[in-house]
C-alpha cells in the first residue's frame, strides 16, 4: 500500500489534484477560526451549552445539523451555514425535475441542460442561504437577556444594518464554500461537496476522542468502570465491525443478468454477449436519513412550544408531555416514527430516481433484453418487482445504521459525538465518500497503466 502511495506522488497531475484539494480543504476549514463580528461569541457558546443541558434534545438537534451541513452554526462563523444551502437547493430541483416538466426536459439535454440546471441551482442557493442566514442572526438580535447575561449580538451592534451585514457575510461564507466545492470537481479528485461535508465530520474526530478518553487521564484505567480497558476494546471492535459492514451493503449489488441479440452481417455473426446489470442494494444512499431527520425535528421544536401552553389540560397535557420526553430522549416512539420514514423515503426516493419503465426502453433500444421476459412491459415490471424487494432490505441497513448510534449511547453510557461515529448520516457519508475517492484514484491509476489501489500488485 505504501508503494502505491508513492506512485500517487510521483504522477505529477495526480499530485497536482491531490494537493489542490487539500489547500481547498484547508482553506474551508480555516473559514471555521474566523468568527462572525457584532456577536458575543462566548455568551452564545454558554447558551447552547445551557440549552444542551436542559433540553435533550437540543444537544441532538446542533449535533445533527452540523453532521449535514458541514457547519458549525452555534459558534456563528463565516461558514457558519456550511454547504447545506446548496445541498438543499440541488435536493430541491432534483425532486422538481420528476414533476415539472421544463426541468425534465433540460434534464435530458445531456450537458448543456445539466450546466443550466446548475446555474439555476446556484441562484436558489443564494437567495436560500440569505433567508437562512438572516432568520438566524435576526432571532440572535431578539434573543436579549436569553440566560439573564446579556445580549448575544453586542448593544451597540444591534441594529437592521449590522444584522445585514452579518447576514451577507454568511452568505458569502456559503457562496466561497460551493466555489470551492465546484473547484474541487474541475481541477482536484474527488467529488468537492462530499469531501466538504466529510472533512466537517471527521474534523470532530479530536473532540469525540478527547470527550472519550479524559475520564481515563482523570481517574486512570480500572478494569470493569466507564474507564475500564475493556470498554475501549469493545468499543474499538465494535467500529470496525460497523464500518465493515456498511462498506460491504454500501457496494452491494443485484446483478440482472441481460442477453444482448445476436444479429449477422455477411458471414459474421455479431452479439450476443451476456452481461449484466447492476441494481444497488442501497439505491437511496444517504438521502432518507437526512430527510427523516430533519422531519422529525419539527415535532420536538412543535412540542416545546404547545407543551407549555397545554400541559395543565387533564387528557392532553399528560400526553403531549410524554410525546415531548420521549422525542427528547429519542425514545421507543421516536425510533419507530425514524425507522418508518427511513423506509418511506427510501422508496420515496428510489421512484423517483429508478425508472424501470426508461431502462426497459434502453435496453430494447440497444437490441438487449433479459431472458425469460418480453422486451416492453414485462421487462419493465420484473425490474420494479425486484427493485421494490431489494429496497426494502436496503432500508432495513439504513434503519439499523441510523439508530445504532442511539444504541451504543444508552447502552455504553458514552457521548452523543462519540456514538454519531458508529453509524447514522456522518458514518455513512464518510464511507461513501471515501469509496468515491477511491474509485477516481484507480481510474487515473489505470489510465496511465498502474494497478489499482485496491488491486494485487502488477506480475
Amino acid at each position: 500500500m505504501l508503494s502505491k502511495l508513492m506512485m500517487i506522488y510521483r504522477i505529477p497531475e495526480l499530485r497536482q489534484k491531490f494537493l489542490l484539494t487539500f489547500i481547498l480543504l484547508a482553506v474551508y476549514r480555516l473559514g471555521f477560526s474566523i468568527p462572525l463580528p457584532f456577536i458575543n461569541q462566548e455568551l452564545l457558546k454558554e447558551t447552547i451549552d445551557r440549552m444542551s443541558s436542559s433540553s435533550g434534545g437540543m444537544d441532538r438537534v446542533m449535533t445533527m445539523l452540523s453532521l449535514f451541513s458541514a457547519s458549525s452554526i452555534g459558534m456563528s462563523t463565516i461558514f457558519g451555514l456550511g454547504i447545506m444551502p446548496y445541498i438543499s437547493a440541488s435536493i430541491i430541483f432534483q425532486l422538481l425535475g420528476t414533476v415539472y416538466p421544463p426541468l425534465e426536459k433540460l434534464q435530458k439535454e445531456g450537458e448543456a441542460g445539466r450546466k443550466k440546471i446548475n446555474e439555476y441551482t446556484r441562484y436558489a442557493t443564494v437567495f436560500i442561504c440569505f433567508g437562512q442566514s438572516f432568520f438566524w442572526i435576526r432571532s440572535l438580535g431578539s434573543q436579549q437577556n436569553m440566560m439573564g447575561s446579556g445580549s448575544l449580538i453586542l448593544a451597540e451592534y444591534n441594529t437592521l444594518y449590522f444584522h445585514l451585514a452579518c447576514t451577507i457575510t454568511m452568505t458569502a461564507g456559503t457562496i466561497l464554500l460551493m466555489w470551492i466545492g465546484e473547484q474541487i470537481d474541475e481541477y482536484g479528485i474527488g467529488n468537492g461537496v462530499s469531501l466538504l461535508i466529510m472533512a466537517g465530520i471527521l474534523a470532530r474526530m479530536p473532540e469525540a476522542g478527547k470527550t472519550l478518553l479524559a475520564p481515563a487521564f482523570q481517574n486512570g484505567v480500572k478494569l470493569g468502570s466507564q474507564t475500564g480497558i475493556e470498554r475501549f476494546l469493545i468499543l474499538g471492535l465494535l467500529f470496525v465491525a460497523v464500518v465493515v459492514c456498511v462498506v460491504l451493503i454500501t457496494q452491494a449489488q443485484r446483478r440482472i443478468p441481460v442477453q444482448s441479440a445476436k444479429h449477422v452481417r455477411g458471414s459474421r455473426v455479431f452479439g450476443g454477449q451476456r452481461q449484466f446489470l447492476p441494481l444497488r442494494l442501497n439505491q437511496s444512499g444517504v438521502m432518507p436519513i437526512i430527510f427523516a431527520s430533519s422531519l422529525l425535528m419539527f415535532p420536538l421544536f412543535l412540542l416545546k412550544m404547545i407543551v407549555p401552553l397545554l400541559e395543565k389540560v387533564p387528557v392532553l397535557g399528560p400526553i403531549l408531555s410524554a410525546a415531548e420526553t420521549t422525542f427528547q430522549n429519542h425514545g421507543y416512539v421516536y425510533e419507530m416514527c425514524y425507522i418508518g420514514l427511513i423506509y418511506f423515503f427510501c422508496y420515496f426516493w428510489t421512484a423517483i430516481t429508478f425508472n424501470p419503465q426508461d431502462m426497459s426502453n434502453n435496453l430494447k433500444d440497444y437490441g438487449s433484453f433479459i431472458p425469460g421476459y418480453r422486451p416492453g412491459v414485462r421487462t419493465a415490471e420484473y425490474l420494479e418487482r425486484v427493485m421494490v424487494r431489494i429496497t426494502f432490505v436496503g432500508a432495513a441497513f439504513l434503519s439499523l445504521v441510523a439508530i445504532i448510534p442511539t444504541m451504543i449511547t444508552s447502552a455504553l453510557n458514552i457521548d452523543l459525538l462519540v456514538a454519531s461515529f458508529y453509524g447514522g448520516t456522518g458514518l455513512l457519508i464518510c464511507v461513501s465518500v471515501a469509496l468515491d475517492l477511491v474509485q477516481k484514484i484507480d481510474s487515473h491509476l489505470v489510465m496511465r497503466n498502474y494497478p489499482g489501489l485496491l488491486e494485487g500488485d502488477a506480475k
